[in-house]
């Protein structure tokens, strides 16, 4: 016997949602995600625009297909809470519009030297263009994995923060970087340490390589439009629990060899701390959502470091 349909109180949280309804009828059985195309249809707002919250506990539902509602503890005439998140932006623009800073800043600057730096009308030095060129296909292949290899978990994120997470790439990765390094009074204008300058690109190609190797292989994990998640196996992922933000790291590092400048070295110091953060919440994660299918890691990111 197919099982009936519960009824669901209706709340708002925070900012009202004018054509909210009072009462909501769902099956216990059906996916969170149901809840909230049901939500979306009354109220006229995008399902990625509101979150769903049990009043009973606090805790959100999730816009999951593989979550039923009486798992997040929701039965006959419990309450939800609807939020209006606001305007919201899709995740793989987010990251296409903080790639495209330092993907264009870079070739500008190099490319304007004389126009920009005083003194500036030699020839840029073998450092300046190995820089140039590093920099710039490493962005340049994170825009094509941005649009070909990555599977988002979250659909969207709130508009209003694409101009803090633009910051990092845009001012840090891009003008902090590219201003010192073009200028002709540089240590990257300097002459070329054939060994530094080698051992560098030796670096950024195993980095680049490896950390695009991991991206296909957790790409391979989820299905399209999905949110599940599996056991990560292959190059090392028997080392930490992240190795594309290891890799990442090992090719910043050839960068940084090549560039020699005080200002990459800072923006590596911001990247691998973020990075080293989000590595260790990713180790708990698995470690709740994969249970003994997971093989903890004592490393989340840097083998024997953290």
């Amino acid at each position: 016997m197919a099982s009936k349909p519960v009824t669901l109180q209706v709340q708002s949280r925070g900012k009202r949602i004018p054509k909210l309804p009072s009462e909501a009828s769902t099956y216990l059985q059906g996916s969170g995600s149901d809840l909230y195309e049901r939500i979306s249809k009354a109220t006229g707002v995008s399902v990625h625009r509101i979150r769903i919250t049990n009043a009973d506990d606090g805790k959100p539902v999730p816009n999951d297909k593989s979550i039923t509602v009486a798992s997040t503890g929701l039965q006959n005439g419990s309450t939800i809470q609807v939020k209006d998140l606001g305007p919201q932006i899709a995740w793989r623009t987010v990251f296409v519009i903080e790639y495209l800073g330092p993907l264009l800043i870079h070739p500008l600057f190099y490319y304007l030297r004389p126009y920009i730096y005083k003194g500036a009308d030699a020839e840029p030095s073998l450092l300046q263009t190995a820089s140039c060129i590093t920099i710039t296909l490493h962005f340049f292949k994170r825009e094509l994995e941005t649009l070909f290899v990555h599977r988002f978990s979250n659909a969207t994120m709130p508009a209003r923060n694409i101009f803090k997470n633009s910051f990092h790439y845009w001012v840090l990765a891009g003008l902090l970087i590219a201003y010192p390094s073009y200028s002709p009074t540089s240590a990257t204008a300097a002459q070329a340490d054939s060994l530094l300058l080698n051992v560098g690109l030796a670096l950024f190609t195993f980095g680049e390589l490896a950390n695009l190797n991991t991206h296909l292989i957790l790409r391979s994990l989820r299905s399209a439009g999905g949110t599940e998640r599996g056991v990560p196996k292959g190059l090392g992922f028997g080392w930490v629990t992240c190795p594309n933000y290891l890799f990442e790291s090992i090719a910043w590092l050839g960068i940084l060899l090549i560039n020699r400048s005080w200002a990459t070295g800072v923006f590596i110091a911001v990247a691998v701390g973020q990075m080293a953060i989000w590595a260790k919440k990713k180790e708990n994660r698995y470690r709740k959502e994969l249970g003994s299918k997971y093989q903890k890691k004592r490393y989340s990111m840097i083998p024997g470091i953290w």
